[in-house]
């Protein structure tokens, strides 16, 4: 409590609280409105509390901003945050714990998935409810890998010995121009997946960022970069990507196979449905299917205005039957204009389950008939890391680690150094391990 007291006013006088709200509205942080997910769910809360001066913040979360407003004493009363940082706010008191609402509201935790509930439980207390599940599997592109002769089928993560040959195969790379990337392993962000898949967490109270096991992976998985291009090349191949259209690089041929968050499998459903992809997990070495769980939660902040009001608000939004009637209404939106609806992936089993059975409406597409299953499959075999009061700066120190090996400015044993010396003087401000 200390460090919130300390640092947080450090830092209060750059950005302020939220100022000039009205002192009886109900504000939230960080979520919008894109589609009916969020509109319908919104909705179902309105009805049931017309009274409520709800107000949604809309725009990306940002974390300066929100800590700043609690510092100041002005936080939103509601806050949706990656679950990855919200353990991280838990530990350094810039949240609520939730227990006392959970109870008053008779919310089942167990209906949660264990590695979403994970993020959001600090020394026993629960201070988010989880949103989305987001997993991460590969995606194959089966013509390319096809015409290099190779078995969509037979692609695993499994063998790291055998990956670089494996880009080299299904790369084209000519005169150091990249033409198509064979394997992109997605690092930094996909670190926390490789270290796993190689028996190393990045956060834990004994857990080091130059683990020779960590440091492996980073030097599997650059070096994966190395061979097809190099990162300059690499990166502006990949900016190119047409990623959330109909040209992507699964239709072009511009990509062989990566690991990609199971959401994205419904942007191809819907702009190249007949795009020809294997969908299959990730594996450890042991050839084990590995995946990670991500996705947001709802929390409130220190000092909010109206803690009973938004305890109902997040118990809304993360309820069994609004999910259904969020899903309902999403598909419903989605089969006007023509297209397949391939669920919602929630972090509530229970609402998953109605979803896939009541809602689920593929309309034949293969993308989500191939897909669906492997990532319904995927949900309760997801980890987490765990929360920890440097959450954010550990992701910091690991993932620019991995970005100066890629440029070439450091090897991985000195870069993971680094990034383990950075780690320890993050934790000891914070006094956490």
């Amino acid at each position: 409590m200390r460090w919130l007291l300390v640092t947080l006013l450090l830092v209060a006088g750059g950005c302020g609280g939220l100022g000039s709200r009205s002192p009886d509205a109900l504000v939230t942080m960080g979520f919008g409105l894109p589609d009916e997910h969020a509109t319908a769910r919104v909705a179902v809360f309105r009805a049931a509390n017309p009274d409520v001066d709800l107000r949604i913040g809309e725009g990306a979360f940002d974390e300066q901003q929100f800590l700043s407003s609690v510092a100041a004493g002005d936080p939103p009363d509601l806050v949706y945050a990656d679950r990855r940082k919200l353990g991280g706010y838990a530990a350094r008191g810039a949240v609520q714990s939730l227990d006392g609402c959970v109870r008053e509201h008779g919310v089942d935790l167990g209906r949660f998935r264990e590695a979403a509930l994970r993020q959001v439980t600090y020394q026993g207390e629960v201070f988010g409810l989880p949103e989305f599940s987001s997993v991460r599997a590969l995606i194959v592109n089966n013509p390319v890998v096809r015409a290099a002769g190779l078995d969509p089928a037979s692609l695993s993560t499994a063998d790291w010995g055998g990956l670089g040959g494996l880009a080299d195969r299904l790369a084209r790379v000519a005169g150091g121009r990249v033409e198509r990337i064979g394997f992109d392993p997605k690092v930094p962000e996909f670190l926390p997946l490789w270290a796993k898949a190689n028996g190393a967490e990045l956060v834990g109270p004994d857990t080091r960022l130059d683990d020779p096991r960590v440091v492996e992976a980073v030097r599997v998985t650059t070096d994966l970069v190395a061979r097809q291009g190099g990162w300059a090349s690499f990166k502006a191949f990949r900016d190119t990507f047409d990623q959330f259209g109909a040209n992507n690089q699964y239709v072009t041929g511009q990509l062989a196979a990566m690991p990609m968050d199971s959401w994205y499998l419904n942007t191809l459903a819907t702009n190249s449905p007949d795009v020809d992809v294997t969908i299959a997990p990730f594996t450890d070495r042991e050839g084990r299917a590995l995946t990670e769980s991500g996705g947001q939660a709802w929390a409130i902040p220190k000092g909010a205005r109206h803690p009973d009001l938004a305890c109902r608000f997040l118990v809304t939004m993360t309820d069994t039957a609004t999910w259904v009637t969020a899903a309902t209404a999403r598909r419903d939106a989605l089969a006007k204009a023509g297209r397949p609806y391939g669920g919602t992936f929630t972090a509530d089993r229970e609402a998953d389950e109605r979803i896939f059975r009541e809602v689920f409406d593929p309309r034949g597409n293969p993308v989500l008939a191939r897909g669906v299953p492997v990532v319904l499959s995927l949900q309760d075999k997801a980890f987490s890391l765990p929360p920890s009061p440097a959450a954010s700066e550990l992701v910091r120190a690991w993932e620019g680690a991995v970005n100066r090996v890629l440029v070439g400015r450091q090897g991985p044993e000195e870069a993971m150094a680094q990034a383990q010396r950075e780690a320890e003087r993050a934790l000891k401000r914070v006094g956490g391990r």
